[in-house]
């Protein structure tokens, strides 16, 4: 239905619409927290680095200030002398660390022996390994480095300073530890953390990620998630992001920004010590997500809602009229000519109801004048026909009388035989003259049927029977009668009387179409809805101006007929509600075709 369809194209819209923009929401969103996220990130990996140059600069004063204090100096002095004993110092980088608030000291001769170490005091006597590094890093600030302790590694901040009081350098190598407390002196937004993993040995392991807030309730749960992430950074040595779910909702992930942190030395060549990890929460995005698709949802059902009322209403508006404009066609269609459809407004609708009134009223005034042409043409051909039909026995009659005047006037004494002749033809004639004007009576004053309950088959086995003596008549031709009835025929509503007279016509005009004989065939069927009854003859057949005019009254092709045989068929079913129609070639027979409504309607046949 049109109303269907007007609520579906709506809800459609509306669906559409309100996903399109939620859609479009959504994607906005998004990049706005990409680009928010970018932008976090950035702002805090320029902490980190502002926090580390910081960091580098003060461990480098320190360090620089250790390798001018007067104690160190005195101590190169006298390790540059011919009798140098180191044992005396085995306790000052510890000491100096503990003043200078460094977690990472050592005093190393020029050929890299150990004098003192603050952070492991059994490498006294050692031999450094970095050493021939030392006189590079001399000058230049402070650098990331790992260092081996006792109980492991630490990664640090590290400044190298010398002393050359002598032939032999002495270098002052400190540092601060890199770890929580680093991490935790940066400011961090809301929704940000920042975790360092180490990178010592081949494989991922959770002891190397440090975290500052490992004894909070953010602690990390499956921290081997971030594996993946930091192997790509250590195969590909460059800044990588990735999103970590930590469980299936979705409020849980991170996009982590993993940043390389390389150690000392010149192009490839530096190491690869550390990772920063920047997380971003998704929680702030993905319940904003969850809330624009709450609101779509709820808009998308008001807007399925106001499509529904809009619909409603519009296809009020628009099928209201459309359905008084159909049912008004179906009353024009039944005959009722005066059929008017209500005009309301001077839109398209009304334009419409307006074209077809203007329509409707030519139509009745064509109807009216064509009903007036038919009815001088009806006139006109009666007066022909019934001018044609008396014409042939006016003339016996005007003959007739005219011998007896002749007989009267010459031949007294035969006048009574002359008389009792004519008598006899006059009376014919005037017989005649009765008959003719009694069929044309007849054909105008057919009567309305009598609707009953009336099964086809048995009308038409009535009327073989009656017509069973003329089919096998001796002295004619032989005329074979075929049935083919359809023995599931649906009653109709009709006049059984009248459609036995329409019948017997056909039958006749079939017998009479094969006078040499031939097969006279009675079909009955049903076929969408109706019950179609067919007389078909294996006569001469028709021609197709034959078949055009063969149901006009008056009309016949015989020598002796009518032409009201078949016009009263025509009435007839016409009168029923059917219609009839003529299927014909010439030399290969005739079909007649009869169709009535089928199913017996009792409210129709009373």
């Amino acid at each position: 239905m049109f109303r269907r369809k007007l609520l579906s194209v709506f809800a459609l819209t509306v669906f559409l619409s309100v996903a399109a923009v939620a859609w479009l929401v959504s994607k906005v969103t998004q990049r706005a927290f990409e680009h928010s996220e970018d932008e976090r990130t950035a702002a805090l990996v320029t902490q980190f680095r502002r926090e580390f140059n910081r960091q580098g600069e003060d461990v480098a004063r320190r360090v620089e200030a250790i390798a001018a204090s007067e104690s160190v100096s005195r101590m190169a002095l006298k390790l540059n002398s011919p009798l140098a004993d180191s044992g005396p110092y085995f306790e000052l980088a510890k000491t100096t660390a503990e003043n200078s608030q460094l977690d990472f000291l050592e005093f190393v001769e020029g050929d890299g022996t150990i004098i003192s170490s603050a952070q492991w005091p059994a490498k006294f006597g050692y031999t450094e390994g970095a050493v021939g590094g030392f006189s590079a890093a001399a000058d230049q600030g402070a650098f990331l480095k790992q260092e081996e302790l006792q109980d492991g590694t630490a990664l640090g901040l590290f400044a190298v300073r010398a002393i050359r009081a002598g032939e032999r350098p002495v270098y002052v190598i400190g540092g601060r530890r890199l770890d929580k407390d680093f991490l935790s002196g940066l400011d961090l937004p809301v929704g940000m953390r920042a975790l360092l993993y180490q990178n010592r040995g081949d494989r991922f392991s959770a002891e190397l990620l440090i975290d500052p807030s490992a004894s909070s309730s953010d602690k990390l749960s499956s921290p081997e998630k971030l594996e993946s992430l930091i192997d790509a950074v250590r195969r590909y040595g460059q800044e990588m992001t990735g999103v970590v779910a930590w469980s299936a909702d979705r409020a849980e992930d991170e996009v982590f920004h993993a940043i390389p942190l390389l150690g000392a030395g010149t192009g490839k060549d530096r190491p690869l010590l550390a990772i920063l990890l920047i997380g971003n929460s998704q929680r702030t995005y993905v319940e904003l997500l969850l809330h624009i698709r709450t609101a779509a949802l709820m808009v998308g059902g008001g807007g399925i809602v106001l499509a529904i009322l809009l619909s409603s209403w519009a296809a009020a508006r628009v099928t209201r009229p459309v359905e008084q404009l159909a049912h008004a066609a179906q009353e024009v269609a039944a005959g009722n000519w005066n059929a008017r459809v209500e005009v309301n407004g001077d839109d398209e609708l009304g334009q419409l109801a307006d074209s077809f009134n203007r329509m409707t009223t030519e139509l009745l005034g064509q109807k009216e004048r064509l009903v007036q042409a038919e009815r001088v043409a009806a006139w006109r051909e009666l007066a022909r026909r019934l001018a044609h039909e008396l014409k042939n026995p006016l003339f016996p009659l005007q003959l007739t009388v005219e011998n007896l005047v002749r007989a009267r006037q010459q031949n007294p004494e035969q006048f009574e035989e002359v008389f009792r002749e004519s008598s006899r033809t006059l009376l014919a004639e005037i017989s005649n003259l009765k008959g003719i004007i009694g069929r044309f009576s007849e054909f105008s004053k057919m009567p309305q049927p009598q609707l009953q309950r009336v099964q086809v088959n048995e009308v038409i086995h009535g009327v073989v029977q009656l017509f069973q003596a003329q089919l096998e008549a001796p002295g004619r031709a032989k005329i074979s009668c075929e049935l083919q009835l359809d023995p599931h025929l649906e009653p109709v509503a009709a006049d059984a009387d009248m459609l036995h007279r329409a019948i017997s016509n056909l039958v006749l005009n079939a017998m009479d179409a094969m006078p040499q004989g031939g097969v006279l065939t009675l079909r009955t069927r049903a076929e969408d809805g109706k019950v179609l009854i067919e007389v078909a003859d294996t006569g001469s057949g028709l021609t197709p101006e034959e078949c055009e005019r063969i149901f006009t009254p008056y009309y016949t092709s015989k020598q002796h007929g009518t032409g009201l045989g078949l016009a009263i068929v025509q009435s007839v079913v016409s009168d029923h509600g059917g219609s009839v129609r003529v299927r014909s070639e010439p030399g290969r027979g005739t079909a007649f075709v009869i169709e009535l409504p089928s199913g017996w309607d009792k409210q129709n046949a009373g």
